[in-house]
């Protein structure tokens, strides 16, 4: 294979993958050749507009800042704690493009849950808007954070000593989009993604700039096959398997943002390559169907993902209002994130009259995104799986408990390999080596490859419930279930929903004489973490939770029960 998308091999920390050998070294490097899309439209929120022009400017600004007065050098971590507003695409490309290490915080996090990562990370710059503010404001003094920058704070109170954002972007007086100057590799580290592990704690994924571009790179391979398959398919030329070097330019773009900007789904699925394409990228708030469906049509949206949730409600939008129309600029379709029924992929096809490729994709924190994806008319054929590697640098392999490869048909534990898969975890070697060998990563989920190569996932091996694509570590929810007096034993399992995928149950036994109930224990709960881990329902039990000879408690055999329950 040659031009664009060639192939050859980087060693890097002993390990040696395939790689694209054109992949931009660094996120600066594709935030300068981005510079090209000039007054294209870049951003769009609510009543704001910008171009990549006037992005341009805005990031200049910042990264002068951040380097300058605020004492910024490589490697230092920037954090951003807010909304999907265009400040945080802002934030991004201009503290990346000085060198330092990104740390995107779940703005869905409590007040600890933001301090607790502000600490581990070593934080030095914390951009946030209001509501995380005010949620951070009794745990700020707790970390080592030195300055903090406020974005939409409105007439809030916010921490003393609170930069504005309109003071960090106003006229320095400097050299246009003139940035720092400063020497980037593709082995610097670039972000730390924060992803809960079975002990409850986060842990802080690092990925290097490579990681990201190589993913960026994948994603724009995948585009370019999708745009060649669908020229060949149009003009009955047959193979559409080729390089994709002759691919014809695609019509430009727009996207509606779904998920959020600090899951690798917003930032490396989307942000990322619409940014290098001159894409046009439309954030929301928060999602709402009717607001989703005003803007797929107003700004004229090309690509849409998101999780199942989302896309089940917005084609049910449109037909309640009757407004097949609004859809009609969608050309593709994906989901991911969580476990996707094969019912959606229908209606994708059908609700669209086949016009918009349904995709899906399947990967990790830990790859930088989609590893695996399926689309077109693979996906109509196998709804059930979530397809082939993304790219020929990317390798999956079934493999047993000893890491030997299983043939096709067999089910083993999911492993990844290639240029995206994290350096390891942040000051946590013992985790790191139990995830990655010889840069395969173990993802913890169990699947088979077929005979065409397709990977079907069968179940999870770690202890996770994915619910509306947001991981829910079950450790992390009993524990806080733990703390309540009345609980003397607590289970927390993935139930099947339709729209969610997934969502929180709990199994509780409570001790004799025991007084709470399932209100108080989901209030209790609600105290101490993020909604979206609080249990939609807890179930009460006054029997001893059946466990196995070494004590486990046995999670399938109640998942069996609370799913008969739930179908009946």
């Amino acid at each position: 294979m040659s031009g664009m998308f060639e192939v050859g091999e980087a060693t890097s920390g002993g390990t040696t993958t395939k790689v694209f050998t054109n992949t931009p070294p660094s996120l600066r490097a594709v935030w300068e050749l981005s510079a090209a899309h000039g007054d294209a439209p870049y951003l769009v929120y609510e009543e704001d507009r910008w171009t990549f022009a006037e992005a341009h400017v805005a990031v200049a600004r910042l990264a002068r800042r951040l380097a300058g007065e605020l004492g910024v050098a490589k490697g230092d971590r920037v954090a951003i704690a807010m909304r999907n507003y265009p400040e945080w695409a802002i934030t991004l490309w201009a503290a990346t493009s000085v060198g330092a290490v990104v740390v995107p915080l779940n703005a869905w996090w409590t007040g600890p849950e933001l301090a607790y990562a502000l600490g581990h990370a070593s934080v030095k710059v914390l951009v946030a808007d209001r509501e995380r503010l005010e949620r951070l404001a009794p745990h700020l003094a707790g970390t080592p954070v030195a300055t903090v920058v406020g974005v939409r704070t409105g007439d809030a109170a916010v921490p003393a000593g609170t930069i504005p954002w309109a003071d960090v972007v106003a006229d320095d007086g400097g050299d246009g989009t003139g940035l720092p100057p400063v020497e980037l590799g593709p082995d610097d580290d670039a972000t730390i993604m924060y992803t809960s592990g079975t002990t409850g704690r986060p842990k802080g994924a690092v990925g290097t700039h490579r990681n990201v571009t190589a993913h960026l790179m994948n994603a724009l391979y995948s585009a370019t096959q999708g745009a060649a398959a669908a020229s060949t398919a149009g003009d009955g030329n047959g193979d559409a398997t080729g390089d994709g070097d002759q691919a014809p330019a695609p019509p430009p773009t727009a996207t509606l943002l779904t998920f959020p900007l600090f899951h690798v789904g917003g930032f490396h699925s989307f942000l990322l390559p619409y940014t290098a394409a001159g894409g046009k990228v439309v954030l929301m708030y928060r999602w709402d169907a009717r607001t989703a469906l005003d803007l797929v049509e107003r700004e004229g949206i090309t690509a849409l993902g998101g999780v199942p949730t989302t896309l089940f409600e917005l084609f049910d939008e449109a037909r309640r209002q009757d407004r097949p129309g609004a859809l009609a600029t969608l050309t593709g379709v994906a989901s991911g994130a969580t476990l996707v029924p094969p019912a959606l992929v229908h209606r994708i096809d059908e609700q669209l009259a086949s016009k918009a490729a349904p995709g899906n994709g399947y990967g990790l924190t830990e790859t930088s995104g989609a590893a695996i994806v399926n689309g077109g008319a693979d996906y109509l054929a196998r709804p059930d799986s979530v397809g082939r590697p993304i790219s020929p640098v990317m390798e999956v392999r079934i493999a047993d408990p000893l890491g030997n490869p299983l043939p096709p048909g067999e089910v083993g534990e999911i492993w990844i390999k290639g240029p995206t898969v994290i350096r390891g975890y942040l000051d946590d070697p013992e985790a790191t080596a139990a995830a990655i060998t010889d840069g395969w990563f173990h993802t913890g989920d169990a699947g088979r490859l077929d005979e065409d190569g397709f990977l079907h996932v069968a179940d999870r091996l770690k202890d996770v419930v994915i619910r509306g694509g947001e991981n829910v570590y079950a450790a992390e929810v009993e524990a806080a279930l733990y703390e309540h007096p009345d609980v003397t034993e607590a289970a927390i399992i993935g139930v099947p929903h339709e729209r969610l995928g997934e969502d929180v149950h709990a199994v509780v036994r409570l001790r004799d004489g025991a007084t709470a109930d399932a209100a108080a224990l989901r209030a209790h709960v609600a105290e101490r973490l993020a909604a979206f881990k609080v249990p939609a329902v807890v179930h009460l039990t006054g029997e001893t939770l059946p466990r196995n000879a070494a004590g486990k408690v046995l999670k399938r055999e109640l998942r069996e029960r609370l799913t008969t329950v739930a179908s009946e």
